[in-house]
């Protein structure tokens, strides 16, 4: 399944005609109304829903999707992870990545130091934060921000980190 981006997972559903809630894990939320139809990834499994109706709340974006219409078939959804394919993605602007692209990154400090590799992306409303994991220590975590993150190198899989005084 590594041909999908996930954009978003399902953590509980919105009312009683079957529209489900979806934390997104995009930047740009407003990209949810471009799209026809997404992939649900749940219990195993994944499966084509098209779109009836996107609307915003909060942090949630609000899906109705085809077929889903009270709020035990959206019970069902809760847990899943929303996905489109890559051909769906908007293309990366100038000094933009994808999510994806980060996991298994090697995370250098200014002076070269390596820290180890992204393991995980926590997303905390306000900024990302980075895991970053090696061996024999304890995860550091890297707010996603201007000033932390120098500099990011897909291609080669290296990022460069200024971490805050006290960080490690």
């Amino acid at each position: 399944m590594d041909n999908y981006f996930t954009v978003g997972n399902i953590v509980n559903t919105q009312g009683i005609k079957g529209e489900v809630r979806l934390m997104p894990t995009v930047d740009d939320v407003s990209r949810f109304k471009l799209l026809d139809h997404v992939f649900l990834e749940h219990r195993g499994s994944i499966k084509r829903y098209d779109i009836e109706n996107v609307r915003f709340h909060k942090q949630f974006v609000l899906l109705k999707l085809k077929g889903i219409d009270d709020m035990t078939s959206a019970e069902a959804l809760k847990g899943a992870a929303v996905k489109i394919t890559e051909d769906m993605a908007i293309p990366c602007g100038e000094d933009e990545y994808y999510i994806r692209d980060l996991y298994d990154m090697e995370v250098f400090t200014l002076e070269g130091e390596r820290l180890g590799i992204i393991t995980d992306v926590i997303f905390t409303g306000a900024n990302d934060v980075y895991a970053v994991s090696a061996e024999g220590r304890r995860d550091i975590l890297i707010p996603a921000i201007k000033q932390c993150i120098i500099n990011v190198d897909v291609k080669n899989k290296k990022m460069t980190v200024s971490l805050p005084e006290g960080l490690i």
